[in-house]
């Protein structure tokens, strides 16, 4: 298992940023089942790793977890037959799942990025999270204002409602919260760090901090299965 992430694999994703099309792709293919092999190795050893404070990385593959690298470009007017950069994410129920979990982007120049939460629930679920938010608000903040998390992934993100959610007064003391569609956190990681001998343990603690954040946006949701 690789434990680093190999330059070349950074190098190939830089290239393919600036050279994004089949005839490339074809001709650099050795380049990128390399690049790929480096990348799920590393996953292998983080999902190793992560057993240690997190369960849901026991009995999952690298292999399982990675996005294709193809683009669907059928709706879209971004023609762009291949993303720019090797995605994966660990979460309950696997890659698909529509739970809270971890990501790790990988991209050149820079663009790398270790992330967390919950993007983009189904409606039952994001109304289960809003009550949540609503119903332990000081809890949520102890989470995401905690010094720590907020040194690494600043303020959370993701997309929010213009108005106020159906059911939740505009003054309510957590509408900043209950208007967001997905909540996520990002910490950006530098390609000197992505090459770095420590990148699997900046990762690790990166998640680790995450934990809290994720097992809260995932409670309600375990309430939802249990009604069922």
């Amino acid at each position: 298992m690789a434990s680093t992430i190999d330059k070349n694999t950074l190098a190939f994703l830089a290239d393919l940023s600036q050279n994004n099309t089949r005839e490339w792709f074809q001709e650099n293919k050795n380049r990128y089942d390399a690049a790929r092999k480096n990348y799920i190795q590393f996953l292998d050893e983080l999902l190793k790793q992560m057993q240690a404070f997190e369960p849901i990385a026991y009995g999952q593959q690298g292999k399982d977890l990675v996005f294709r690298i193809y683009r669907d470009v059928r709706f879209s007017s971004d023609k762009r037959p291949y993303k720019d950069h090797f995605g994966a994410y660990i979460a309950e129920g696997g890659r698909k799942s529509i739970n809270p979990g971890y990501y790790l982007h990988l991209a050149g120049n820079n663009n790398s990025f270790v992330a967390g939460g919950l993007w983009m629930p189904p409606a039952e679920q994001l109304k289960a999270v809003r009550q949540e938010i609503d119903y332990s608000l000081d809890e949520f903040r102890n989470i995401i204002e905690a010094p720590a998390f907020k040194d690494r992934f600043g303020s959370i993100s993701g997309d929010q409602l213009k108005t106020t959610p159906k059911g939740y007064d505009k003054d309510n003391p957590a509408i900043e919260y209950l208007r967001f569609k997905s909540w996520n956190a990002i910490m950006p990681v530098s390609d000197k760090v992505v090459l770095s001998s420590n990148f699997l343990a900046v990762v690790l603690e990166a998640m680790q901090e995450l934990k809290p954040f994720n097992d809260f946006l995932m409670a309600p949701l375990r309430d939802l299965g249990a009604e069922d």
